[in-house]
C-alpha cells in the first residue's frame, strides 16, 4: 500500500486551500433540513447501531468498569488538549486570531503545567476552549452544507462536514502525524486513536437512555446533530430565523414536506404512553 504524502508536502497546499475558502464567500449558508438520502442514511444508521451494540458499547462499558474515574478524567483531558491544534488551525482559517491564541495558550499551559495534558490547569485559570473544526470553517465561509449524510462507522455528517475527517484528521491532528511517522511491527502507533474512540464512546454511555426512549431514534439523532452543529457554527447563539427554518423543515416548501417537529413529538409521547400501558399491564 503506497504511503500517504508527508505533512510538510500537504502544508504547502494550505495557502491554496485558504484561497478556495475565501472564494466561497463570507456569509453562512442557510441550513438544509430535508433528508433526500434518508433511505441510505437509515441503512447506514442501522449498521452503525448494530456495530455499537455488539462491539463499541460493550468495550466502553468494560473500560469504565476497569478504569478508575480519575484515570478516565486524565485520559479525557489528554485527548482534549492534544487535539487543540485542530481548533487552532481552523480558527486561523476562519480569520479568528484571538480564538487561535486562546487555544494556543491552553495547549501550552496544559502540556507543561498540566503534565502533557493529563491535567487541566488552563480551565482552573479560566482560559476557555475555542473548539472548532474544518466543517465549521467551510460553513463560516458560506459553503452550502449539502445533503445530510449518515457515514458508516463515523456517524452523522453532511457533504460539507465530512471534509473535516480528511483535513482535520490528516493535516492538523498531532496523533495522526505521530501514527504516520512511527512504524512499529504490531501497529502500536494506532493505540492512542483506539483509546480515544473508546473514551469518547464511554462519555456517551449516559445518553443511551435518551436514544432508547426515542420514537424514531434515527430522526432524533439527525435533528439533534443538526441543532448541535448550528450552535457550534453560531457560537452557541444561532439567529432566531435560522432556528425557525430548522424547526419548520427549511425555507423551501419543496423540502421535506413531511417534517413536522410537533407531530413527531406527539408520536413520541403516544409511543411512551403505549409503552407504559404495556408495562403496567404485565
Amino acid at each position: 500500500m503506497p504511503s500517504l504524502p508527508r505533512l510538510p508536502v500537504l502544508s504547502r497546499l494550505l495557502p491554496g486551500l485558504a484561497m478556495l475558502t475565501l472564494l466561497a464567500g463570507c456569509a453562512i449558508a442557510p441550513p438544509r433540513t430535508d433528508d433526500p438520502l434518508e433511505k441510505f442514511n437509515r441503512k447506514s444508521y442501522a449498521f452503525n447501531m448494530a456495530l455499537d451494540t455488539h462491539v463499541l458499547r460493550p468495550v466502553a462499558v468494560g473500560y469504565t468498569k476497569v478504569t478508575p474515574k480519575p484515570v478516565q478524567t486524565s485520559i479525557s483531558n489528554f485527548f482534549t488538549n492534544i487535539k487543540l491544534p485542530i481548533s487552532i488551525a481552523n480558527n486561523l482559517l476562519q480569520a479568528r486570531p484571538s480564538d487561535a491564541m486562546t487555544d494556543t495558550g491552553r495547549f501550552f499551559i496544559n502540556m507543561t503545567v498540566g503534565l502533557a495534558g493529563f491535567f487541566d490547569p488552563a480551565t482552573k485559570m479560566q482560559i476557555p476552549i475555542k473548539e472548532t473544526d474544518f466543517g465549521i470553517t467551510l460553513a463560516r465561509w458560506g459553503v452550502p452544507e449539502g445533503d445530510f449524510l449518515m457515514v458508516p462507522l463515523l456517524g452523522p455528517s453532511t457533504f460539507r462536514d465530512v471534509w473535516q475527517y480528511p483535513v482535520d484528521g490528516y493535516l492538523f491532528d498531532p496523533i495522526s502525524y505521530f501514527e504516520r511517522n512511527h512504524k512499529f511491527h504490531w501497529g502500536q502507533y494506532y493505540i492512542p486513536e483506539v483509546v480515544y474512540f473508546i473514551q469518547m464512546r464511554a462519555q456517551l454511555l449516559d445518553a443511551d437512555s435518551f436514544l432508547k426512549t426515542a420514537y424514531d431514534p434515527y430522526a432524533f439523532v439527525r435533528d439533534a446533530w443538526r441543532q448541535n452543529r448550528l450552535n457550534k457554527i453560531y457560537d452557541g447563539n444561532p439567529p432566531a430565523d435560522v432556528m425557525l427554518k430548522l424547526q419548520q423543515g427549511g425555507s423551501n416548501q419543496n423540502q421535506n414536506q413531511n417534517f413536522d417537529p410537533e407531530e413527531l413529538l406527539k408520536e413520541q409521547q403516544k409511543w411512551e404512553q403505549q409503552k407504559q400501558q404495556k408495562s403496567g399491564g404485565t
